[in-house]
């Protein structure tokens, strides 16, 4: 159609017209998709910052560049070494001056000899009007005289102010690689398989030459929607030490420390790559402190927090951290999900780790201390103050508070310890009242409330009739919220009163200070006063029975 219309137009003006099937017709959009949407615009781009504009999308288009393009465009020249932060480099306005598409341009600018030039001249006139026939071997293609080719690449000689040069075949990789290094690819097994170092798929047909070696530069590739790796349409072998002793900016070499889980050490490797392939691997006897916490602070954040030691104590103040923010919303708490203290090990985890070399070590560091130091100190009184572990109740007991994440905070105690208590304990400042879960004797659930004035008032009463039947040795007073409480059953408060039994005191709001006070001169014990007083108030002991 196009060569048509061409031909038509040299003899004189006229009208080309493109007859369609009703059906392809239907089918066709009503105008074609502007290129713009949809070409790789790295040679836009480098236009546009050579004419010194940084922002495409403040110039007026008819349809506006798509933002993931100029990303990707972006990339290619940083890649390409021609830019400068958001300005072009020196060797960027060198290329831009070319006027080629920016790979071919990178790649001409890069020669620095006569025969260099000479050799990336044909090379670009190759690329720019690639041969027809399926040959593959760029090698091949390259000794091949064509008239073409010549004439292109001698005009590219003339903009290089290069003269006298002949190509040299063993000058190829080096000056493909300075413009397609990320197309450097290593075969993968699979016959006539490879993997660029871009982290794509290529491939050859399986009965290629090329395919017998290891290493190739594919600078023209053709992706096809029925596969997802890449066509070479012109590949060159390379031998990849000669290629890094000819550009040693292309390999880039890093200690790397791996957690290997399977055997539950850490391994300590050097590695030398382009892109993603790795061209060596060697191990490393002695990692230093700084590589193996890094290793460690990498497999956590690949792991989860999960292959850390958490334990009870741990875990509740992590809680505690988080129904603190909350509960307590104007103090500013460090975040502690997973997200955030993952992000963070850093701060929280890592000043504890000097000395850990192992991941057993690592396994057995405090967790709870970790995190405590990293709280302010004043945060961190505030947090003991206002959400503490434990809560004293009447009798004395120091008592656990579990805290939940979706739940309200619980403390579980047996309810005669809680005998005397009018109203339902709170934390945070007042505001979050502790959910009571009043339990028998037996450490069995009785009574789960958050308002303990209302329990004593209301269903307290069914509980006494069941429990008197169930517990007689223990007490079920009629107004528990002004009963004192205690630890005790009946029989022993009866017999440490009569002087029978030791006790231990606890203080003076509970049943228990009414055990004996003094001894007689014959080394029994007697009861006190109020011992006296209860004496005649319990039932006697046939009662107790």
């Amino acid at each position: 159609m196009t060569q048509r219309a061409g031909r038509a137009g040299r003899l004189s003006p006229g009208i080309c017209l493109h007859l369609l099937g009703k059906e392809q017709a239907e089918r066709a959009a009503a105008q074609s998709e502007p290129e713009i949407l949809h070409s790789d615009l790295s040679a836009l781009l480098l236009e546009l910052l050579q004419w010194g504009c940084h922002d495409p999308a403040a110039l007026a288009w008819l349809d506006q560049p798509p933002a993931v393009n100029l990303a990707a465009a972006r990339r290619l020249l940083e890649a390409l070494s021609a830019l400068d932060g958001e300005r072009l480099s020196a060797f960027g306005r060198k290329m831009a001056a070319l006027g080629n598409e920016p790979r071919l341009a990178a790649m001409l600018a890069a020669a620095q000899t006569d025969d260099e030039a000479a050799t990336a001249a044909k090379l670009a006139a190759i690329l720019e009007e690639p041969p027809r026939g399926g040959l593959v071997d760029l090698g091949a293609v390259f000794s091949r005289q064509q008239a073409n080719w010549q004439q292109r690449a001698q005009q590219l000689m003339k903009r290089l102010a290069r003269r006298g040069g002949q190509p040299d075949v063993g000058l190829m990789a080096g000056l493909l690689a300075s413009a397609f290094a990320d197309r450097i690819a290593r075969r993968r097994g699979q016959e006539g398989r490879y993997q660029l170092a871009n982290g794509m798929g290529a491939m050859l047909d399986a009965d290629d030459a090329l395919g017998r070696h290891e290493w190739l530069i594919a600078p023209l590739l053709l992706q096809g929607s029925a596969s997802p790796d890449a066509r070479m349409l012109l590949a060159l072998p390379v031998e990849i030490g000669e290629l890094i002793a000819a550009r040693p900016e292309l390999a880039k070499s890093s200690d790397t420390v791996e957690w290997d889980e399977a055997q539950g050490t850490l391994k300590a490797w050097r590695r030398t790559v382009i892109g993603q392939l790795v061209i060596k691997t060697q191990p490393l006897a002695k990692p230093s402190e700084a590589e193996l916490h890094q290793a460690m602070l990498n497999g956590i954040r690949e792991k989860g927090l999960g292959v850390l030691n958490w334990t009870p104590e741990a875990e509740q103040l992590r809680l505690r951290l988080h129904c603190a923010a909350q509960w307590l919303p104007e103090e500013a708490w460090p975040a502690v999900d997973d997200a955030s203290l993952l992000a963070s090990l850093e701060a929280w985890l890592l000043p504890q780790m000097n000395g850990v070399h192992s991941l057993r070590a690592l396994k057995a560091l405090d967790l709870r201390q970790a995190l405590q130091d990293w709280l302010p100190w004043p945060l961190r009184q505030k947090l003991d103050r206002e959400l503490p572990t434990h809560y004293t109740v009447p009798t004395g007991s120091r008592l656990a508070i579990r805290y939940h994440a979706e739940n309200p905070p619980a403390l579980a105690v047996r309810m005669q310890e809680m005998f005397g208590e009018a109203t339902t304990p709170v934390i945070a400042e007042g505001r979050v009242p502790l959910v009571l879960e009043l339990l028998s004797p037996a450490q069995r659930p009785l009574q789960i409330t958050r308002d303990l004035s209302a329990f004593w008032q209301g269903s307290y009463r069914e509980v006494q009739k069941e429990m008197k039947g169930r517990y007689p040795k223990h007490v079920w007073p009629d107004d528990p919220a002004n009963a004192a409480p205690t630890r005790r059953s009946k029989k022993i408060l009866v017999a440490a009163a009569a002087g029978r039994h030791p006790a231990r005191p606890v203080g003076s709001q509970t049943l228990d200070h009414l055990l004996p006070e003094k001894n007689t001169p014959a080394g029994q014990r007697q009861p006190g006063a109020e011992g006296q007083r209860l004496l005649q108030r319990l039932p006697g002991p046939q009662a107790l029975q």
